[in-house]
């Protein structure tokens, strides 16, 4: 009999049906599991991390506070969904989709990412389909690259942030290496690989990447491109690396931003937070002893 790779040590549910996970894994570390209910009393979509901590150090990020540790195997990372699936058998649901946008970059642990989808597509563990999963990454051009030639044609979605280098590189370190053009261009030619349309996530964080210039810049970057922009809410997490303490935006200012991209013909969307009350939601994730 196969080993399992973890257990879960702690289950908590936000006000709003959301659940999290906390797996322990056989060498004692821990990753964070999301299982978000859908809209549809029988559906439920999965977030599974890929590393345990992140080596990234985006500085509104909770998981960039402990640092990196390790790569997840690709049985790590399938535990997870299994763990996922089985939580949302016991409510009735059935897990729709899965997203990567857990804890880690997973384009920097691509082999067992790959690895992972691939077993948890196949119809031996109940067919989700490659077009079912998404991959989040922040930005590494070699790796979009690398998802593409690897025919899998799953969803990919951009942590761009900010429309400018200098403002992005403050948020995001792999800003100074990748530049917001770089990036831009391999989601293109993703895109053009794939058939699959790219989405741009943007946190908005108060006074630093919310003004209507910079929402200007933005749909200026994605005129004539396929994507599509997921405003996301910004879920506090304290002081950050750098010593900020960034801010959310009202809903006034939040649907200002999101008119001003509209009305320049991006289609944008506001995503809300899931789970927030139990720390769960977008940049909140974090592992524990």
């Amino acid at each position: 009999m196969e080993r399992r790779a973890g257990s879960i040590a702690v289950r908590q549910v936000a006000s709003d049906g959301t659940a999290k996970l906390l797996i322990r894994l056989n060498d004692g570390l821990t990753v964070e599991s999301v299982l978000m209910p859908g809209h549809r009393p029988d559906r439920a979509a999965g977030c599974v991390s890929s590393q345990v901590g992140c080596a990234m150090g985006c500085d509104f990020c909770a998981t960039a506070k402990a640092g990196f540790e390790r790569n997840l195997t690709s049985g790590e990372i399938v535990e997870q969904f299994l763990a996922l699936r089985q939580d949302a058998r016991a409510s009735g649901r059935r897990i729709q989709t899965v997203v990567f946008m857990g804890m880690g970059e997973p384009l920097l642990n691509l082999e067992n990412v790959l690895s992972a989808i691939a077993r948890m597509a196949s119809n031996e563990m109940g067919g989700l389909g490659f077009r079912q999963i998404t991959v989040s990454t922040v930005g590494i051009v070699s790796g979009i690259e690398a998802l593409a030639a690897s025919g899998l044609n799953v969803n990919l979605a951009v942590s761009l942030h900010a429309p400018d280098d200098q403002t992005r590189a403050r948020l995001l370190p792999v800003g100074r290496r990748f530049g917001v053009g770089e990036i831009l261009e391999a989601a293109n030619r993703y895109q053009a690989i794939t058939g699959r349309p790219v989405s741009i996530q943007y946190c908005l964080l108060k006074g630093v990447n919310d003004s209507m210039e910079q929402a200007d810049e933005l749909a200026g970057l994605l005129k004539g491109l396929r994507m599509h922009v997921n405003l996301l809410r910004y879920n506090p997490t304290g002081l950050s690396l750098s010593g900020e303490v960034y801010m959310p935006l009202s809903e006034a200012a939040t649907e200002s931003f999101l008119s001003r991209l509209k009305d320049s013909g991006v289609v944008a969307h506001f995503r809300r937070s899931r789970g927030p009350d139990i720390n769960a939601a977008c940049g909140q994730l974090r592992h524990t002893a």
